[in-house]
C-alpha cells in the first residue's frame, strides 16, 4: 500500500526531478492499486487538463498491471488490444510513457504514478524519479 505520505513525498520528488531538469511545468498523480487518487499536484503554469492526461496514464497502469512504456509498445504491436482495454475503461487510458507501476517489495502492483507536461520520456524520468525518492520500486 502507498501512504498518503509516500504519495505526497512521489509529487515532490517528481515535481523537484522536473524543475531540476528544467521541464516543462508538470501535473503528477498518484493512485492506489484499485486506480483511487491517493494525491494530485499540477504545478503553476500547467494546462487545468493535465489531472485528465495523468489519470489516464496512472489508471492504464493498474488496470492493465502494465508501465505506460509497455502499454505503447502493445498499442504498436496490437492497436486492437488496446483500443478493446480502452473500451472496456471508459476510454480513461493513456497508453504512453509517463505512467509508471509503483510494485511494493514482494513485486506486487500496489499502486501508479502518472506524470503529464514535458515529452512522455521526460514524464516517465521525473515520475521515476519520485517513486524511487520515497524508497519504492518504479517500473516504468
Amino acid at each position: 500500500m502507498i501512504s498518503l505520505e509516500q504519495a505526497r513525498g512521489i509529487i515532490r520528488g517528481a515535481m523537484d526531478a522536473g524543475d531540476a531538469a528544467g521541464m516543462k511545468p508538470l501535473s503528477v498523480i498518484v493512485v492506489d492499486a484499485g486506480g483511487h487518487v491517493l494525491a494530485f499536484e499540477r504545478s503553476d503554469g500547467a494546462a487545468p487538463g493535465r489531472y485528465e492526461i495523468a489519470m489516464g496514464k496512472a489508471y492504464g497502469c493498474v488496470m492493465l498491471g502494465m508501465a505506460g512504456t509497455a502499454q505503447m509498445a502493445r498499442a504498436e504491436a496490437q492497436a486492437y488490444f488496446i483500443a478493446a482495454a480502452n473500451g472496456a475503461y471508459g476510454g480513461r487510458l493513456i497508453p504512453v510513457p509517463g505512467g509508471i507501476l509503483v510494485r511494493g517489495s514482494d513485486g506486487s502492483v500496489i499502486g501508479a504514478v502518472g506524470v503529464t507536461g514535458d515529452t512522455s520520456e521526460n514524464d516517465a524520468l521525473a515520475g521515476t524519479t519520485g517513486i524511487e525518492a520515497v524508497g519504492l520500486t518504479a517500473e516504468a
